[in-house]
């Protein structure tokens, strides 16, 4: 994610050491580990979810102008089927999970028993400030864990609805939300937590590694970058610009996982852009300023900054802003310099640099030349070709003939690799992100094999190595 705002290493405040103290003494009580009572909480959240949805949807659009089908689809419903899935699967999630026992240590039995981390601190995003901020939250109140909830304040209109909401449904001496800026997010991250997971840019990645270290924190890091989108010559192309222009253009470009440039084979370029401005109207209209399903960029600072990307670049399509609202219509521009700002640094914005190629194992390299992204995505009708950049490239997710749609799947793990990120979440997979899996083996006294305790030196090696 671009341009997050720096963090400053500075000593917790009174105020959150109390807090985190608060929590960690209701963790300690027992009471968040029953399914119960984790339950309990994961229907009082949905019950926030069901009852306030014109409030939070009319919320994500003062913020960032999602129309109301975008905001459900991607956000508040997104919610909704993770909360679903979580409680049907919860009981199977929490049992323990067995494997098998050596000869050696006969009679007994040996498995992992998922337990609670403890206290942790989820600091969400500004681009899906719901879906970001409590995504995280589900999988850790899934897991037995108590919360603090910093929401993004870029994104002010859900911040505060979060703020509200959270103490009206949920159990207080388990979950506290924090608002404010750079100056709360530092003090938070001064204090000793179970568990940190962040959701934002890798400078700012970095500043909550070094902070997490300093008590010996885990951390979970969902970042960003550049993810490429390869398109062969052999691909449908009405169908590969329909789900480009989706994915590209969804929250006006402002997703970590949304396609940050296109790599097409020579000769083929001019077509595809015909048809992704063809889908654009499509889906936008002549003049999408005018239409509600077009977002807003978050701010003009950011605004600004997107304009800085087409200064010097060969612009064919788009580029227009509008200061007010603030936005800036779908872009395209043609082969732009690779050591150009819009080549080297995540867009996350409505712009979409294509980047003509001379095969597609060029296409495989010029990725491997980069930083592994959080998402790669590759169009063509032949199998060969797709799982040759399946095998030859390393990124977070990879999908195939579509953009984004992999999020739907609650049982793919979701997460980034290298600078795009470390650690997963979604389904199972985020439930075992806040859990420890406790390695226990219990023995039983029956059978019990009194030579085994005898000095070592009076078993011949050879029996020795046939025994264990």
């Amino acid at each position: 994610m671009s341009n997050q705002p720096t963090l400053h290493a500075v000593e917790p405040s009174f105020c959150f050491l109390d807090t985190v103290a608060s929590l960690q003494t209701s963790f300690r009580s027992g009471k968040t580990r029953s399914l119960e009572w984790r339950k309990s909480q994961l229907d009082a959240l949905k019950r926030l979810l069901i009852e306030n949805e014109k409030e939070i949807l009319q919320a994500l659009h003062q913020d960032l102008g999602k129309s109301e089908s975008e905001a459900y689809v991607a956000e508040h419903g997104f919610l909704l089927s993770d909360i679903k899935h979580t409680l049907k699967h919860l009981n199977k999630w929490m049992q323990s999970r067995k494997v098998s026992t050596p000869l050696i240590a006969w009679p007994g039995k040996s498995f992992q028993q998922p337990e609670p981390l403890g206290t942790v601190l989820i600091i969400g995003a500004w681009n899906y400030p719901l879906q970001l901020l409590l995504a995280p939250y589900i999988a850790a109140l899934a897991a037995g864990n108590c919360a603090v909830l910093k929401p993004s304040e870029l994104s002010v209109e859900t911040s505060t609805i979060v703020a509200k909401l959270i103490p009206q449904y949920m159990d207080t001496s388990c979950v506290q939300v924090i608002e404010g800026g750079k100056e709360e997010s530092s003090a938070l991250l001064a204090c000793k937590w179970d568990h940190i997971f962040y959701t934002g840019g890798e400078a700012v990645g970095k500043i909550v590694m070094s902070a997490a270290a300093r008590h010996l924190t885990p951390v979970t890091l969902e970042l960003g970058g550049k993810s490429p989108c390869i398109v062969d010559s052999t691909t449908n192309l009405k169908i590969t610009a329909r789900r480009i222009v989706w994915g590209k253009w969804m929250n006006a470009g402002q997703t970590c996982i949304a396609p940050d440039y296109v790599l097409v084979v020579k000769g083929f370029e001019q077509k595809l852009i015909d048809a992704i401005k063809k889908e654009l109207k499509s889906q936008f209209g002549k003049n999408p300023f005018s239409s509600n399903d077009y977002g807003n960029i978050i701010n003009t600072r950011h605004l600004h900054r997107l304009q800085g990307y087409l200064d010097g670049v060969n612009v064919v399509y788009g580029g227009d802003v509008n200061e007010a609202r603030p936005a800036m219509t779908p872009t395209l521009v043609l082969d732009p310099a690779k050591d150009s700002a819009i080549m080297q640094e995540e867009i996350f914005g409505p712009i979409l640099p294509i980047v003509p190629v001379s095969s597609i194992d060029e296409a495989i390299g010029f990725v491997n030349d980069r930083p592994k992204p959080l998402a790669l995505y590759a169009f063509s009708e032949s199998d060969k070709v797709l799982n040759s950049i399946i095998e030859k490239t390393s990124s977070g997710s990879v999908c195939t003939n579509d953009t984004m749609i992999f999020m739907t799947n609650p049982e793919l793990p979701f997460g980034g690799v290298g600078n795009s990120g470390m650690g997963s979440y979604h389904g199972q997979a985020g439930f075992d992100t806040f859990s420890h899996l406790k390695t226990v083996m219990k023995r039983a006294f029956a059978l019990d094999a009194p030579v085994r305790y005898a000095p070592f030196s009076k078993f011949k090696l050879s029996l020795l190595k046939k025994f264990l």
